[in-house]
């Protein structure tokens, strides 16, 4: 059986008591495979160090062997928190408007990767299968196959890629992308991400798209799939029948005092919508006075990238907006919004889940957004939530009997939570049972088996051809 080597950006073993609302759902999906698959996760330690010297830190913990290496402050700041976070992130996110274009940060991103590629690439064996994740690592196929690699190499992209009309704003996008060419393939979240990233190479490129899904430009060829991601399942289903969730369940429910609780759980960030939500969530205090005093919205927020300034500027507008719908609404016995900077592990926001009518995951645009499913995850079947949901995130296609909004407008959100707190119990059974079959069957397990069994099954190199 061939070894696994999973590379991201950063190596963070999952542990049970890991703050889920912080961390994200890939260390969870990645530990939970590592457990399975023999084989190694590298990437960042996370980190610094004054000299950047190659150095692997080995370390097996939890059945999961795991390699990282410290990257020193310039590489942090201009591969990281630069083109990553500043360039890549709120591009693909389809914010042009936040996206910042500096070349210091490009010659970082390249000098990271290339990092990367020359320290992990003794560690691989001719016959392991290699799986790169994310944004953070686009180029490192490139990166791999000019350190001589002829290895099964995939790539998948955990956000969204943006339409070709964005893209093309990008410097030197023509050769991010044709260094994609030099894996053997690439997954997208949803069919929206592939349809995009195929007409740019339909368009941009001059390639074609075979009917097996088959990209040809010139002389190479690379698959390309939609591999949706899912939460761990049967992890998360046991962990909403622990004593710790029904702690945490107890405490929202005693707390509310029987009013009806609306829940947000999102890391800190303009893409999930979070300002765009209280203003919906304001319009709907506005238009139905009847229910002052008996619904609360609890937004759980975990701060993220501190060190980039467009997110020092969303805290503080959301800290202002919380503020201003509190003391324009509150009686001295209801405070409409709880709106908390900080995470919970898993145990616990199973419990908040549980204990919430509405779930109300509305970012502005999303690769997946597992909180969706880990919504429908925990709920009660005799006495279900309703999830209202963006129809901008990638979990949409899979989660279409969610109420499904527009998260930029404000009467559709407020129209929505009037609807899911009318919704009759067995109309809200009979949407969650549809939601719940999907979340159930399309897992973290057949994510990942999808993948690595397409991964598999491409035709190994018999020679390098590096895209250029």
């Amino acid at each position: 059986m061939s070894r696994l080597i999973v590379i991201s950006n950063r190596v963070s073993a999952p542990k049970g008591r890991s703050p889920a609302g912080a961390q994200g759902g890939l260390a969870v999906a990645l530990g939970a495979m590592l457990r399975e698959y023999r084989g190694l996760w590298f990437g960042w330690s996370g980190e610094k160090t004054d000299h950047f010297t190659g150095q692997i830190n080995m370390h097996r913990e939890d059945g999961i062997t795991t390699a990282t290496i410290d990257l020193e402050e310039q590489d942090v700041d201009e591969y990281y928190n630069g083109y990553a976070n500043r360039t890549l992130w709120p591009l693909f996110h389809y914010r042009i408007d936040l996206a910042e274009y500096d070349r210091s940060f490009g010659s970082g991103y390249e000098r990271v990767n290339h990092r990367f590629a020359e320290t992990v690439a003794p560690l691989i064996e001719p016959d392991d299968i290699v799986w790169v994740h994310d944004y953070h690592l686009i180029p490192l196929g490139t990166q791999l196959r000019q350190a001589g690699l002829k290895n099964k190499i995939g790539f998948f992209l955990h956000i969204p890629w943006p339409p070709r009309r964005l893209l093309v704003s990008l410097p030197f996008h023509e050769r991010l992308v044709r260094s994609m060419l030099d894996y053997d393939l690439i997954g997208f979240q949803n069919e929206e991400w592939l349809d995009s990233f195929r007409d740019y190479v339909r368009h941009e490129l001059g390639g074609t798209v075979d009917d097996d899904g088959t990209i040809v430009v010139g002389k190479r060829k690379v698959k390309a799939g939609c591999y949706p991601i899912g939460v761990d399942f049967e992890e998360f289903t046991e962990a909403v029948k622990s004593d710790e969730t029904q702690l945490a369940y107890d405490r929202l429910l005693q707390s509310a005092e029987d009013k009806k609780v609306i829940i947000g759980v999102d890391r800190l960030d303009y893409s999930k919508g979070i300002e765009e939500r209280f203003w919906g969530y304001r319009r709907f205090l506005e238009e139905h006075p009847d229910y002052h005093g008996q619904v609360l919205l609890l937004q759980i927020a975990p701060p993220s990238r501190g060190e980039v300034h467009t997110y020092e500027a969303i805290r503080e507008r959301l800290d202002e907006l919380s503020g201003r719908i509190n003391g324009g609404f509150a009686e001295v016995d209801w405070v409409p919004i709880r709106y908390v900077n900080r995470g919970y592990n898993r145990a616990e926001l199973a419990g908040f889940y549980r204990a919430s009518d509405i779930g109300l995951i509305t970012p502005l645009r999303d690769g997946m957004n597992l909180v969706a499913k880990e919504y429908v995850a925990a709920q009660d079947p005799e006495d279900p939530g309703v999830l209202i949901l963006s129809r901008f995130a990638g979990s949409a296609s899979q989660l279409g009997d969610a109420l499904l909004v527009n998260p930029y407008s404000k009467d559709e959100i407020s129209d929505a939570i009037r609807q899911a707190l009318d919704m009759p119990l067995d109309e809200r059974k009979r949407r969650w049972r549809s939601m719940y079959d999907s979340v159930a069957k399309e897992d973290v397990v057949w994510w990942r088996q999808g993948f690595v069994e397409a991964l598999k099954g491409v035709e190994k190199r018999a020679n390098l051809t590096i895209a250029s």
